[in-house]
């Protein structure tokens, strides 16, 4: 489930993230949806944390609606703060794929908690969001070895703004997990979006 954390954390701090920037941000557009979305393991065949299975509908995703998503994974080790998160995001760009800078704390950045990072969005002693909640999944760190898996749940997607400048298109975002400059895990996801 190391590896379910791993993509519920990096899904739900890339939600925050978007969130938190499109407050302070001017010229904002709804998305409307979310097209495509892919994703694999990037890390080293003996990467510690490894997402094992995936499964999000439908496709395309209409926000505000309703999500179906399920996720298996491991961790052989404890995943403990500090935990150092390297986020690439990159953008289509006329057949090329272009890297967007960190902006506003969103982009191509460097977050050196990710554990920090979910103790803003879900402040210790608060319960965790549903459905972790019922199945006993933890949302902070630390997160200790093991496999762990989410069952088939659904999730309501409210409306979300986007800066301006993350437009319409085709984007890849990669996820490096790591801790005393040893990589634990690496994902990439892969989507389009559309706004309004």
């Amino acid at each position: 489930m190391c590896a379910v954390r791993v993509a519920v954390r990096v899904t739900v701090t890339l939600v925050v993230v978007l969130s938190q920037v499109s407050c302070s941000s001017s010229g904002l557009r709804k998305v409307s949806q979310i097209l495509g979305f892919d994703w694999k393991n990037c890390g080293q065949p003996d990467a510690p944390a490894v997402l094992k299975t995936l499964t999000v509908s439908p496709d395309p995703i209409s926000i505000p609606g309703e999500l179906t998503a399920a996720a298996s994974g491991s961790t052989s080790v404890e995943l403990s703060a500090p935990l150092a998160l390297n986020v690439t995001l990159e953008k289509e760009v006329a057949g090329f794929w272009v890297k967007i800078p960190c902006l506003e704390e969103l982009g191509s950045c460097h977050y050196s908690d990710a554990c920090d990072v979910l103790n803003q969005l879900i402040p210790p002693g608060q319960d965790c969001p549903e459905p972790l909640h019922t199945y006993g999944l933890p949302c902070r760190c630390p997160f200790k070895a093991g496999s762990y898996s989410l069952p088939q749940s659904d999730f309501y997607l409210p409306y979300m703004d986007l800066p301006y400048w993350l437009t319409n298109g085709n984007y890849r975002v990669q996820g490096v997990l790591g801790s005393q400059g040893k990589e634990l895990g690496c994902l990439k996801i892969a989507l389009s979006l559309h706004s309004d």
